[in-house]
């Protein structure tokens, strides 16, 4: 069992490169057996103000180191993150409960985000063009854009703040990061690693607290110039809201209904793979999660079948033991909403075909567990088929086509991820050109975005922006437009001309 340091169970904030005491804490769970591992700070909105004052005066400093410098603390970052991955990793699932392999491969994420954004402090291209007029010049570059506020949730709790503060970070900004309650350890080891690195005081800081308070100070402060936001639809839209009314820069990722489409002459071995671990894999407490699998009327009793018969094979218990397949859910509150929408399925007419449950898994009976689920005989209309329910549960939908397939996927508000399974490419095009997400797999299922592209999704999924990529640049850095006119005179575009 990892063992914590004294500053690990006893957080606190990091504000202008000071490890500050806060006397209202709050008790961190481990949700494999229900104690507690730690305590984290309640901050005041006095917190963010500290912050915010701080990075403001140290962003004007770092936006003029060359982003080739600002690279170099990236590589040592990413450098450490990887020498130290397997300790982060198991304080990961200490704190998450997703079991230990999917903790490697999100520290990973992490370590590999390090690496491809430090590559960008020697791009961060813009653009030379030429002008319409005579000895004169024209191009493009990427300003920073100051303060940034990062508000990331429990799920991902490394690999998301990546995704947001190192591109922030090399393009020059300072970056004020709101992590969340649940999962606070993360937050703690990326800060020392890099303040251990050589980053400048107030350029990374991290403030505890609730989103009602802490999250609502970020979005008021006017040195904070930008909001990026993971979490729930509902949050995102105030979020929204209240950076419009200041006209804020805003980027949101807010979760999905995604599906895995199974055609009738699709390898069902591998489809079943593919549900597994895309619906079950962190408990289903994915943005990316499958949770509708639409299935051809052909090869639905097969895929069923073969479904029910791979998911009592599933192992389910803390995520610290390896031969687990399925860990805890974050906490009883999530337990209390996946009950929620099985009755919700059961009332709509849905066949529980297994699963439903909570689960007490012997010598962690304190622990948030629940069963692999399958709802079949499920109609697209079904709020179980249409609302995010964050856990372990599938609805099957039976399709007569292709094209029902494809319209029964984009039938969601969500649009984030979605995948086929077929062997025919007329129909891999077509899919890909048809599906409405942000995300589109082929013969494989909804989940494992590679950092190198952009990660987000369409409808209410988002708004537009993207996390990951060398996309993610455009949400930390605003565009200017350069001119310089070695004419000798003054020469008006679009007035004066030869003719």
């Amino acid at each position: 069992m990892i063992t914590l340091t004294k500053e690990e169970r006893n957080l606190k904030n990091f504000i202008n490169g000071e490890w500050t005491e806060v006397t209202n804490k709050e008790k961190v769970y481990n949700p494999a057996n229900g104690e507690v591992i730690a305590e984290v700070p309640n901050s005041g909105a006095e917190a963010i103000t500290q912050a915010a004052e701080s990075a403001r005066i140290a962003q004007r400093e770092w936006a003029l180191v060359p982003a080739p410098q600002r690279a170099e603390l990236l590589y040592k970052a990413g450098t450490m993150m990887k020498e130290r991955k397997e300790r982060l990793s198991q304080l990961l699932t200490l704190e998450n409960g997703k079991v230990i392999e999917e903790a490697r491969g999100e520290v990973q994420e992490g370590i590999d985000m390090a690496f491809y954004m430090a590559g960008e402090g020697r791009r961060l291209f813009g653009q030379t063009t030429p002008s319409e007029l005579k000895d004169k010049f024209a191009m493009s570059e990427r300003c920073p854009v100051g303060v940034v506020g990062i508000i990331t949730p429990w799920n991902f709790p490394i690999a998301i703040a990546t995704w947001k503060s190192f591109p922030a970070i090399v393009s020059g900004n300072a970056v004020i990061w709101k992590p969340s309650s649940e999962t606070p350890l993360m937050a703690n080891e990326l800060a020392r690693i890099f303040e251990e690195a050589g980053l400048p005081k107030g350029i990374l800081q991290v403030v505890y607290g609730s989103g009602a308070i802490v999250g609502q100070a970020m979005i008021e402060h006017d040195a904070i110039r930008v909001i990026s936001f993971t979490g729930s639809n509902e949050t995102g839209r105030k979020v929204a809201t209240e950076c419009g009314k200041q006209l804020k820069k805003v980027s949101l990722e807010m979760g999905g209904k995604n599906a895995v489409i199974v055609m009738e002459d699709a390898d069902i071995d591998l489809a079943v793979e593919g549900i597994l671990w895309s619906a079950f894999g962190t408990s289903g407490q994915r943005c990316t999660a499958c949770s509708r699998v639409i299935v051809h009327k052909a090869v639905r009793k097969t895929l069923e079948e073969r479904l029910l018969k791979a998911m009592k094979n599933l192992t389910i218990g803390d995520g610290l033991d390896s031969n687990n397949k399925i860990g805890p859910i974050i906490n009883q509150t999530g337990l209390d909403k996946i009950l929620k929408y099985i009755e919700i399925g059961k009332e709509e007419g849905a066949k529980l075909a297994a699963g439903g449950k909570q689960l007490t898994v012997e010598n962690y009976e304190k622990g948030f567990y629940f069963e692999p689920t399958l709802f079949t005989d499920v109609s697209i209309d079904m709020r179980i088929a249409q609302e995010e329910i964050f856990g372990p549960v599938v609805s099957l939908i039976e399709v007569n086509n292709f094209e029902e397939a494809i319209a029964a996927n984009n039938k969601v508000k969500y649009g984030l991820s979605s995948s086929i399974f077929t062997k025919d490419v007329n129909r891999v095009f077509q899919a890909q050109r048809d599906l409405d997400t942000g995300i589109v797999y082929v013969n494989a299922g909804t989940t494992g975005a590679e950092i190198h592209l952009p990660f987000g999704g369409t409808k209410g999924t988002g708004n537009g922006h993207r996390d990951s990529g060398v996309q993610a640049l455009d949400v930390f850095t605003e565009w200017k437009a350069v001119y310089v006119d070695y004419s000798g005179k003054l020469q008006r575009a679009q007035i004066d001309t030869d003719a």
